[in-house]
């Protein structure tokens, strides 16, 4: 359960301690989130090769899948509202979590490939 914790809070994988990102991103002020290359505490390089990050954009797919059907289940299926009411709210909810998801889809790709 840590593990879970500390990839939503992109922790490094090594130490737990140092930070992922030093800059978060805000879609609302178009800021994108700015990835350290290598931990601040332990020194751990994220990026293993060039092109690392690739099959992070996998993990955000999946993300997001899993985005669009939690709302088509809670507006369509729950509180029955129209087609295009759920489409709308889908894709702003995606929209809304996309730096969100950029930052969480590359921590779990990290910690896929890190072993202890």
């Amino acid at each position: 359960m840590a593990n879970v914790i500390d990839v939503l809070k992109c922790k490094c994988p090594n130490c737990k301690n140092g930070k992922m990102y030093n800059q978060l991103g805000n879609l609302l002020l178009f800021r994108v989130p700015k990835m350290n290359t290598h931990c601040n505490e332990c020194n751990f390089k994220f990026e293993k090769e060039p092109g690392f990050f690739f099959g992070a954009m996998f993990v955000s797919y999946a993300l997001i899948s899993a985005e669009m059907i939690a709302n088509i289940v809670l507006f369509k299926l729950i509180f029955d509202f129209s087609y295009i009411s759920v489409a709308i709210l889908a894709i702003t909810t995606v929209i809304l979590l996309s730096t969100f998801n950029l930052r969480v889809s590359r921590s779990i790709w990290v910690y896929m490939f890190y072993s202890n």
